[in-house]
């Protein structure tokens, strides 16, 4: 090759290539940006550290770095927890996902590694007499039926010059990654949905319990009421009155049951059994909730939120997918070879040289006219690598504020629930004095009837602040990204 022509070749090389990239489309109208990491440095104006509910002076890591068994004490509630971890279906269908993930890793190494396959054929072939190739082959003696016999190697690579795959196989495995965190954040949610039906189905057990005691209380005192009657100190009204009493209050039972036939078979669901008895001791619910609970600084939730981090891994995997499209603008090199034997009578088929046949090729091509596909492929890549911005903000801004309204609401809880213990206190103690006085007659049926009841709701109401409590707590423990660990 004289050296005008190999100069007119890297010319026309350098031609394409600067005609590839000063052809690539602007974003003016549609600009990436990077996502906004900033976080406050706390989850509360007050405290620039740490926020610790239940001890404001205290400091120490955040929660959500606790394993399940750590944070939650109740033996029973532990052992739902470990068997939805092996059982769930949800959990086994993302599995499932992540396999799938990882497959499309496989897929996307593939194609950059050079290719190597194998062929063999045999073949018979006749051409027409008065054609030719007929007359060519009956001048020099060729069969009619022509034979033919061929076998060896194909080889062809792409090679990667803008990266083009590598950065599409590394979007792949990032999208993996994304997959497990993913299953991770499900994990957080199974076990705090857990933890929350087993505590409402406590609630429910207690509420019927107290119902149960107050149910045996009217009845007592609607006998006692009869023999007022019977001795002209009431009349019917007031028996009729206190027998309504015990029949509403007998009929709130079926509702406690059936709600608690449905905490318990919510709980099976999510453990992918059956509807049967969920194992559980109902004191347990009265144990005290954790002396405090260490929220960490914001910042902690990069590392401890699964969807947080989720959400950064599809952020990056998105800005891959950006450069393989822009990619899609430059020359393509690929090399083709192919090398084996080919001949038309088998025995002359491994005949070295003569039956030997091999070539090798290199392409290299661009995208010259009509690229509104790539150009296309490249705006859509640049939008959803601007939605994966967006979603990330918008996963991390929920976050803190998931976070800030379960402190908050813990501390709130705390305070409502001393006042109805009070309130609960007080009521118990009126119903004894109004036991007294309407024995005494100072006082008529409607007062204690009145009095009975406002204490039986006070009792329903404070068992139900203390189930909020503990499903503030378990709110908490997920939102700081517990329970995956």
């Amino acid at each position: 090759m004289s050296k005008s022509a190999r100069a007119s070749r890297i010319v026309a090389l350098g031609s394409v290539l600067a005609f590839g990239a000063s052809c690539i489309p602007a974003l003016k109208q549609n600009p990436p940006r990077e996502p906004n990491k900033t976080v406050p440095q706390s989850f509360g104006a007050s405290n620039a550290g740490a926020q610790v509910v239940g001890h404001p002076e205290a400091t120490g890591p955040s929660a959500g770095l606790q394993n399940v068994s750590d944070f939650f004490s109740d033996p029973d509630l532990k052992a739902l927890v470990d068997a939805a971890l092996s059982n769930n279906q949800e959990l086994n269908i993302r599995l499932q996902e992540n396999l799938v993930a990882q497959a499309e890793i496989m897929s996307r190494q593939g194609d950059y590694i050079p290719r190597l396959g194998a062929f063999a054929g045999a073949g018979l072939e006749k051409v027409g007499k008065y054609t030719r190739f007929g007359r060519t082959d009956e001048r020099n003696n060729v069969p009619k039926n022509l034979q033919n016999y061929t076998f060896g190697f194909t080889a062809s690579w792409e090679v990667d010059i803008w990266k083009k795959l590598r950065n599409a196989a590394k979007a792949a495995n990032l999208r993996y990654l994304s997959s497990v965190e993913g299953r991770n954040f499900i994990i957080t949610q199974l076990v705090a949905e857990i933890a929350s039906s087993y505590y409402e189905l406590l609630a429910l057990d207690n509420k019927l319990d107290v119902l149960h005691t107050n149910i045996g209380i009217q009845q007592d005192a609607l006998e006692i009421v009869k023999l007022q009657k019977e001795a002209a100190r009431v009349t019917q009204l007031a028996v009729s009155r206190f027998e309504a009493e015990v029949l509403k209050n007998k009929s709130r039972q079926f509702e406690f049951e059936q709600q608690r036939i449905e905490a318990e078979n919510r709980i099976n669901f999510l453990l992918g059994r059956f509807p049967q008895s969920v194992k559980r001791n109902m004191q347990s619910f009265q144990t005290p909730l954790p002396s405090f609970i260490s929220s960490g600084v914001p910042s902690q939730l990069l590392e401890n939120r699964p969807d947080v981090r989720a959400a950064q891994l599809a952020l990056e995997a998105a800005k891959l997918d950006v450069k393989s499209a822009k990619a899609n603008f430059y020359p393509s090199l690929s090399i083709e070879a192919n090398v084996g034997y080919e001949a038309f009578n088998i025995k002359h088929l491994v005949t070295t040289p003569e039956s030997l046949l091999y070539n090798v090729a290199g392409n290299l091509a661009a995208p010259l006219l009509n690229r509104r596909a790539i150009k296309a492929m490249y705006f859509q890549a640049n939008a959803r690598q601007l939605q994966a911005v967006f979603s990330y903000e918008r996963t991390l801004l929920q976050a803190y504020t998931e976070v800030v309204n379960n402190l908050a609401m813990i501390q709130n809880l705390q305070k409502s629930y001393e006042l109805r213990s009070q309130q609960v206190d007080a009521l118990i103690q009126s119903v004894d004095i109004s036991n007294v006085l309407f024995q005494s007659a100072r006082a008529d049926y409607m007062e204690v009837l009145l009095t009975r009841r406002d204490s039986l709701d006070a009792q329903m109401e404070l068992i139900a602040t203390k189930n909020e409590q503990k499903q503030a707590m378990v709110n908490v423990y997920q939102a700081l990204g517990g329970g995956w660990r």
